[in-house]
């Protein structure tokens, strides 16, 4: 509470209970005998909607009695957007983030891709996933990020214990939320605000974010008609796997521009391209 309380920065937060957490761990051995690990598909109900809740209105209620400017990471279950309202960013003291997991996939995922979905949060249920792809236009999700978390297939090995979690989303996040905007769950406008303009203005970031005279030149190219499945394309992750391999996307990301300078086009990654350190205003 004191945390709040003093922080002069904006406090974000990933929000899962690990004690609920432990004790959901307890009780599954205690049904299955004492193993070490259980089929994946058990991931969601030990990284349980309760778990996530109680952390997240734990850092809400903090938040609301001390004016702390507080910003939720990785919400995954609809019983948490209860949590928060809808408006402008620059309006709000608390604020939201979804992951391109929990929009793109759901429980019923588990039988087919197995850990290559084990995330935490957990990946949860449908009804969770329909309620998350609505904030994304109610206003209560702000931003949308990758929590990409590029780890080696044999670091995936096991279940929802021993495998590693997260898994690598970054290349294919646009496209994925383009996608979702081609099937009506969002404006292609918005894609832009939840990806480029929020995460901007949420940090203060110097200059980025917008197409504006003065700014970075940071630009993606995309043809909306490439019709591509991913596993037929190359992936530009060095741990060589994804759990998109079976989608096919319509969007393609054809250029990236870094800073003004192509570092990407057409496949070809380019040598010697590099990022800046980002600087933020003091507003």
């Amino acid at each position: 509470h004191q945390l709040f309380a003093t922080s002069p920065l904006l406090l974000m937060a990933h929000c899962e209970d690990t004690g609920i957490i432990n004790q959901n761990i307890q009780n599954f051995k205690k049904k299955y005998k004492g193993q070490n690990d259980f089929p994946v598909r058990y991931h969601s109900r030990i990284r349980s909607t309760e778990a996530c809740y109680a952390s997240t209105a734990l850092a809400v209620r903090m938040a609301e009695e001390t004016g702390a400017r507080l910003h939720v990471a990785h919400l995954s279950t609809a019983k948490e957007l209860e949590l928060f309202k809808s408006g402008p960013l620059e309006q709000k003291r608390i604020t939201a983030e979804a992951c391109i997991a929990h929009l793109m996939f759901s429980s019923e995922d588990y039988d087919s891709l197995g850990t290559k979905i084990k995330c935490n949060p957990a990946i949860k249920t449908v009804e969770d996933r329909e309620a998350l792809r609505q904030a994304l236009t109610n206003g209560l999700i702000d931003v949308v990020a990758t929590d990409h978390a590029p780890h080696l297939l044999e670091e995936k090995e096991g279940g929802a214990l021993k495998a590693m979690s997260g898994m690598p989303m970054v290349q294919f996040s646009l496209v994925s939320m383009l996608e979702l905007a081609d099937n009506g769950v969002l404006p292609l406008a918005r894609v832009a605000e939840l990806m480029s303009h929020n995460p901007a203005r949420l940090f203060h970031i110097d200059r980025r974010g917008f197409i504006r005279e003065g700014y970075y030149a940071d630009l993606v190219l995309v043809d909306p008609d490439a019709n591509w499945q991913v596993r037929e394309g190359r992936y530009y992750t060095k741990c060589g796997w994804t759990p998109m391999d079976e989608r096919r996307f319509k969007w393609r990301v054809r250029r990236t521009l870094v800073n003004g300078r192509t570092a990407y086009v057409d496949g070809i990654v380019v040598d010697g391209v590099r990022g800046m350190e980002l600087r933020f205003t003091d507003v």
